[in-house]
């Protein structure tokens, strides 16, 4: 990292420690009859409010190439899947998942779908339970219709794995739905699945999108993740894609091969020599660079990509890059999802 970037990052973790510095604002109040009502057959569905033209150009959407104009003039105006941030264990590390969060609202993604609402907060704790984070993300399957996504970084990586084996049913057949607005566990294990309106567990929820920087390696032999001891590595049927981010010379989580056990597309992507297991997901400050922001928006995976401009370098750019890919691409297929089952079940008027 850079003299400029390390006084930046330094600043930006004293002013997140300090009393009384610069705090988010809090998120508007939630909805009663949204925290409180369970949904019923198709009322998802009918809650949709999109024009007949805005789904049809939803569903032109390219996902494997979303330009910043599509963000803006069209995938912006859709329903947009709840993002789960989970950061590492080690105070105050959770910074680095709250730029990660201020970076992909910077880039165009609802901030109201990633903060958490009683709090306003930007991630979760790998120390929170586990079923508690897999029957939140079920409440917000079922309340939103879009299924949401998982990042994780450091230890956080392995609890969204964790999350992963729960939806999957590996330590029990059955999970109790949590709500978010009152953070209370609720008295049924199951969900009204928002495109069928058919009752299903909440074990077998699958999500749409999870990825994991710097996790695994010796953070696994921590007392809470020492049940992840044999399974990080390998990915469930409970995500349809993962992707994996590790780093060379990472003391902390090391660098391993994910693959699957079933179904998941699995990514498994090296990032460049030199990324820092701790700093690389503190990337919202190549949001406001434009040179920066012009080529994070038109990066894809399968290249050919130039190199990235040399006001970037310091930073987790390819990380940001691949990260802001993979969500916009999610965000495209479960908008075009809900489009195609509200159509199917309402007809297309």
């Amino acid at each position: 990292m850079k003299p400029s970037s390390r006084l930046a990052f330094a600043a930006f973790v004293l002013c997140t420690m300090l009393a009384g510095c610069a705090m988010d604002p809090p998120l508007p109040p939630p909805d009663p009859i949204e925290t409180a009502v369970k949904p019923t057959k198709d009322s998802v569905l009918r809650s949709i409010a999109m024009d007949r033209a805005l789904e049809d150009r939803i569903l032109a959407l390219n996902p494997d190439r979303i330009s910043e104009a599509d963000v803006a003039d069209t995938l912006s105006k859709a329903p947009a899947p709840h993002i789960m941030l989970l950061h590492g264990g080690v105070y105050p590390v959770h910074v680095m998942m709250e730029s990660t969060g201020k970076f992909l609202v910077k880039m165009g993604y609802p901030e109201s779908r990633i903060r958490n609402p009683p709090d306003g907060r930007w991630s979760y704790s790998p120390y929170e339970d586990s079923t508690h984070l897999a029957g939140l993300l079920a409440w917000y399957y079922e309340h939103e219709g879009v299924r949401p996504m998982m990042i994780g970084h450091s230890q956080g990586g392995i609890q969204a794995v964790k999350i992963l084996y729960d939806l999957a049913g590996q330590w029990g057949k059955s999970l109790p739905v949590f709500n978010p607005y009152t953070q209370s566990v609720l008295d049924r294990t199951t969900i009204v699945d928002p495109l069928t309106g058919v009752d299903r567990p909440v074990v077998g929820v699958v999500l749409s999108l999870t990825s994991t920087v710097g996790a695994g390696g010796m953070t696994l032999f921590m007392p809470n993740q020492w049940s992840m001891l044999d399974k990080m590595y390998t990915i469930p049927d409970s995500v349809v894609e993962y992707t994996g981010y590790a780093m060379d010379l990472d003391p902390i989580g090391w660098k391993g091969t994910y693959n699957a056990n079933g179904t998941a597309v699995v990514r498994n992507v090296q990032l460049p020599f030199g990324y820092n297991h701790l700093t690389t997901p503190y990337v919202d400050p190549l949001a406001v660079d434009k040179a920066a922001r012009d080529w994070i928006n038109a990066y894809n995976p399968a290249g050919p990509n130039p190199d990235p401009p040399q006001g970037s370098f310091g930073y987790g750019v390819f990380w940001a890059a691949d990260v802001w890919w993979d969500v916009k691409k999610h965000w495209a297929l479960e908008a075009q999802r809900l489009i195609r089952a509200k159509r199917a079940a309402l007809g297309s008027s």
